[in-house]
């Protein structure tokens, strides 16, 4: 592959989770219900979510380009684990903040978590560097999920 596929590739690959949040959020609805929970210590300003998702979804779109490119038995196998841990992602917000399902969205927060850890599993066997890069989203999904779930018992 050629230096501009290389770079034409990884720009893809950082676009896909970027457009599958960007989507996720305009399907979303009122985010600035956010503004309106009782919120549990160390809750971040809202402006700062979108900031945080931008370089998480760029982290994630470099691993699994990294992946991509190694190969391999266990690429596919890695690959279909990302797409469905994005599925998830997408459908957090939607659940959350578009029908208010506070609960179920936090079971289903759980559910991504345990698809993350099963995604940095298998990238590990394949790129440890690609793991390690996934690691900041496994940890803000950790807070989110503790964020959900406080909001769920003091609303």
């Amino acid at each position: 592959m050629s230096k501009n596929q290389n770079a034409s590739s990884l720009i893809l690959f950082i676009l896909i989770p970027i457009a599958v949040g960007t989507l996720s959020s305009l399907l979303s609805g009122n985010m600035t219900l956010y503004a309106s929970f009782n919120k549990p210590p160390f809750s971040p300003p809202a402006f700062l979510f979108p900031i945080v998702w931008t370089v998480l979804y760029i982290l994630m779109g470099i691993s699994a380009y990294i992946i991509c490119q190694k190969g391999g038995a266990e690429t596919e196998k890695a690959l279909k684990t990302y797409v469905l841990q994005l599925f998830f992602q997408f459908f957090w917000s939607i659940l959350f903040f578009r029908f208010e399902m506070y609960f179920t969205a936090f079971l289903w927060l759980l559910l991504l978590i345990i698809l993350i850890i099963m995604m940095i599993y298998y990238f590990y066997k394949i790129s440890p560097a690609a793991a390690y890069l996934q690691i900041p989203y496994l940890l803000w999904c950790l807070f989110a999920a503790y964020l959900n779930l406080m909001i769920v018992l003091l609303n």
